[in-house]
């Protein structure tokens, strides 16, 4: 093949297309317990997600909430991958086994804030959330029906996988997956180009701005004890004890239990089996869905 501007032109288009295909081919799980929340700076602050007081009767003047007072920040961060084609491939007509690799970068562009969510609920017993404790913590602060600060615990000792319940009914999520400057795939593919010129390297990559952090703690669960029925029951029990500062309830409604590989036949037994290992009705069927998440392996 001459290499030529438009024999160059129609090799970036290709493999733009592999990647973009791919990209929008990929199924991601992310979604499912984190929002989204764009960036237009190197960071997002946010106020304590669960600051946000309850409505109250309108009796004398307003009485005014600063949610601005508690905050945490999330900074962006950059990130890359970048793959180099010599020349001669090009000359010799060999572009065509670069088509994956173009098509590989765009699933993990689709996947990569996958890589970035997971490992924090992964991570959430030993990393600081929002409040200053732990994300996954026995004694966060939270509130009694009087609105009296309590203790309360959303996380459960034990020595076997981690597994978490979670709420994804809410506006917000449990953890925060933020996008500044979307991935693009680009090229440095034009005879001027100093790599072309000096070393005969056609480059092509992608690159692009986010993070991800944590959100509300009172909306997951994290248990490394065994996944039975009754530590199951538990870990809702808690959940939906949580409350406001006015002591109203929070409302948190678990609906999703997420579980490894390792943990699916656990989980199966306590949400889809109709009987339970006894031969009576479960109980717990279907009060929640199963996720599989295959990142947390």
């Amino acid at each position: 093949m001459e290499v030529t501007p438009q024999a160059l032109r129609s090799i970036y288009i290709g493999l733009s297309t592999a990647y973009t295909a791919q990209f929008a081919a990929t199924q991601t799980q992310w979604q499912r317990v984190a929002m989204e929340v764009t960036s237009t700076g190197s960071a997002n602050e946010y106020p304590r997600l669960d600051d946000i007081p309850a409505i109250r009767e309108w009796i004398g003047d307003r009485v005014e909430h600063d949610v601005g007072v508690n905050t945490f920040r999330i900074e962006n961060r950059t990130f890359e991958n970048t793959l180099v084609v010599q020349r001669e491939k090009i000359e010799d007509d060999q572009i065509g086994i670069y088509t994956p690799l173009a098509a590989m970068l765009g699933q993990q562009v689709a996947e990569f804030p996958d890589s970035l969510i997971w490992p924090l609920l992964k991570r959430g017993s030993t990393s600081f959330g929002p409040d200053g404790q732990y994300f996954f913590d026995t004694d966060h602060a939270s509130f009694s029906e009087s609105g009296a600060v309590i203790s309360a615990s959303n996380f459960q000792a034990g020595s076997g996988p981690s597994w978490y319940l979670v709420d994804t009914s809410q506006v917000v999520k449990p953890l925060i997956y933020q996008p500044r400057r979307a991935f693009k795939f680009v090229s440095l593919d034009r005879d001027t180009d100093e790599r072309v010129f000096s070393r005969r390297k056609f480059t092509y990559g992608i690159d692009g701005r986010c993070n991800a952090g944590f959100g509300m703690w009172q909306l997951a669960f994290c248990s490394q004890a065994e996944l039975t029925a009754e530590n199951y029951s538990a870990a809702r029990t808690a959940m939906r004890s949580r409350r406001k500062r006015d002591g109203s309830p929070l409302v948190v409604r678990p609906n999703l239990l997420i579980v490894p590989p390792a943990l699916e036949a656990a989980g199966r037994r306590i949400l889809v089996n109709e009987k339970n290992a006894a031969g009576a009705d479960n109980e717990w069927v279907r009060s929640a869905e199963l996720l599989v998440a295959d990142w947390l392996m």
